[in-house]
């Protein structure tokens, strides 16, 4: 009898495991320290909150994987895959994704050479008309200003992969100004600083444009991915109760001590 019990209990938690439904979700790999890969892995401050949230989400088997931003862009918008961190909602610029429950605050900020942030220019973007401002490859971000200015030709922008090549090119003078994420750029500065890339002079922070808040970003078109509907309402909900009590910031708070 015993036996038979031993074998029962195995066999539920063996249909507990394979019940459960295997997701895969998509991470920028070159955003720290929101974001990035660190020896193969997924690591961040949206991934430990991301998993935290998985830990709470036991109908699913959730896994983390890297992918450059603008093929992650690239395959959502394909629906290749199903969701994506971590975007700003723009759903008039990418309606191939959906955005439900902001995970993060972000503060959009503007960091130039000293010469440039020494001088009196609070207006965005009109004060920055003539200058060459870098941007992450495939982010969104300034407003719509911004992009006409850039659109007329009035300010000149240049887009590479990730926030430490953007920061070399600005303490090497190639561009005038870099368009980031306050904390992901300051970050980034200590760490060029530490590897003896830059002395620590010559970047200031010149303008906090606006805060923008991350997201994962769901496929629009679930076709391919029936659990879809279920999997936004358990995690709506679990990051929703993770907010309100103050989990999240808890983890942020940890992770950046």
């Amino acid at each position: 009898m015993k036996t038979i019990l031993i074998l029962s209990s195995l066999l539920l938690f063996s249909f507990h495991v394979s019940a459960q439904t295997e997701v895969k979700i998509y991470g920028d790999d070159d955003y720290a320290p929101y974001s990035y890969a660190q020896a193969g892995k997924m690591t961040g401050l949206y991934t430990a909150v991301l998993k935290k949230v998985a830990e709470k989400m036991p109908d699913y088997k959730i896994s983390f994987l890297k992918t450059p931003w603008k093929r992650g862009l690239s395959d959502i918008e394909k629906g290749k895959i199903f969701a994506l961190y971590p975007p700003y909602a723009h759903p008039e610029k990418r309606p191939y994704m959906e955005y439900e429950t902001a995970i993060l605050d972000e503060e959009l900020s503007l960091f130039c050479s000293d010469k440039i942030a020494e001088q009196d220019r609070p207006a965005w973007p009109v004060d920055y008309y003539g200058l060459t401002i870098g941007n992450n490859a495939g982010f969104t971000v300034g407003g719509d200003a911004f992009l006409d200015a850039v659109k007329d030709g009035k300010i000149s922008l240049k887009e590479v992969k990730g926030t430490s090549k953007n920061l070399q090119k600005l303490i090497n003078g190639r561009i005038d100004c870099y368009l980031n994420d306050g904390l992901a750029t300051e970050w980034e500065l200590k760490k060029l600083q530490d590897n003896g890339k830059y002395s620590g002079r010559g970047v200031s922070k010149a303008l906090v444009i606006s805060a923008e808040q991350g997201y994962l970003g769901i496929v629009t078109d679930g076709s391919k991915f029936p659990y879809k509907d279920d999997f936004k309402k358990q995690y709506n909900r679990v990051l929703t109760e993770m907010k309100k009590s103050g989990e999240v910031q808890q983890i942020v708070d940890n992770y950046l001590k």
